[in-house]
């Protein structure tokens, strides 16, 4: 039996992300659809970068109109080539720079949390470590898909299972005499879920009465441990997709 994710691992709903169309889902988004908005994220953040560096240069050269040395005049004249209006153009061409570094910032934390989405990127941060041994293949696909769910619940920003990154449109399915497929590759026991998130929280989640634990250990003979850490590295990544229809809206 073919169990197939499709939600985001709760992703969308930690990242505070969001594309420009407000009728856009990162928890939902196809890799394809991911690949589009980083692209158009690009666009934008070279586009910031370029009007930032316009914006600094004018704002230097107003500032330097000034004679070297120049002060203003006591009682309030202004000294050789520096009127109010050059002080004033000097100011909103800083504050103009200002603006557009800032809105360059935001476009690239946007890409990075993006990316972090569509798995292109190593991750890390603190979060934990699940082990599932499974010495008599009591362990199927379910067990896993119920692991993940609880993970994201519990406000999981990144997961690696077995070597594999998992992102939107993972799948899980059952391998019969070997163990499990995650996404087109044969893994077996022990099963190694690396986690980036509240180390704390996601340990709970997983310890819940009736949780993923105790239904490890009602399998026969298969048992569940966990390791948290301060600092947790997901190296695994994915392909960064190419989109065949999805298309920048806007």
């Amino acid at each position: 039996m073919t169990l197939v994710l499709l939600a985001a691992l709760g992703f969308g709903g930690v990242v505070a992300a969001r594309s420009a169309d407000p009728s856009f889902s990162l928890a939902t988004a196809r890799p394809d659809e991911l690949a589009a908005s980083l692209g158009a994220i690009g666009a934008e953040d070279r586009a910031l970068a370029s009007q930032e560096a316009r914006l600094r240069r004018e704002a230097a050269g107003a500032g330097g109109a000034a004679s070297p040395g120049a002060s203003p005049a006591p009682g309030g004249s202004s000294g050789p080539g520096r009127g109010p209006g050059a002080t004033a153009d000097a100011a909103s061409g800083a504050g103009a720079g200002a603006g557009a570094a800032g809105g360059a910032d935001a476009e690239r934390a946007r890409a990075d949390e993006l990316a972090i989405l569509a798995g292109t990127v190593p991750v890390g941060g603190p979060g934990l470590e699940l082990t599932i041994r499974d010495p008599h293949r009591a362990v199927d696909a379910s067990v896993l898909v119920d692991a993940l769910q609880e993970l994201r619940d519990a406000g999981a920003e990144a997961i690696e299972i077995a070597g594999v990154r998992a992102i939107v449109s993972t799948y899980i399915a059952d391998e019969p005499g070997h163990g499990l497929i995650v996404d087109g590759t044969s893994v077996a026991a022990p099963y190694v879920l690396r986690v980036v998130g509240d180390a704390h929280t996601l340990d709970q989640a997983l310890r819940i009465p009736g949780g993923v634990l105790d239904t490890v250990a009602a399998r026969d003979g298969a048992q569940a441990s966990v390791r948290t850490f301060g600092h947790l590295e997901i190296r695994a990544l994915r392909p960064a997709p190419s989109p065949r229809y999805a298309r920048p809206a806007g």
